[in-house]
């Protein structure tokens, strides 16, 4: 999974595939409950997946 540490980089992104739906995902408590994180070359975040109670969603 891509993870953007901006919600605008994050909208931005998912405009290139038509409407983007963002989500807010608690990566703090994922990194303390022992989910890996890498930051690639060009500075996206990337996790191998994200369990639905790290994420909320707003409108």
């Amino acid at each position: 999974m891509h993870l953007s540490a901006e919600q605008s980089t994050a909208v931005e992104v998912g405009q290139r595939h038509g409407k983007p739906v963002v989500f807010s995902v608690l990566a703090g408590q994922m990194h303390q409950d022992g989910f890996i994180f890498y930051l690639s070359d060009n500075g996206v975040w990337l996790t191998d997946h994200v369990p639905a109670k790290y994420l909320s969603f707003s409108l």
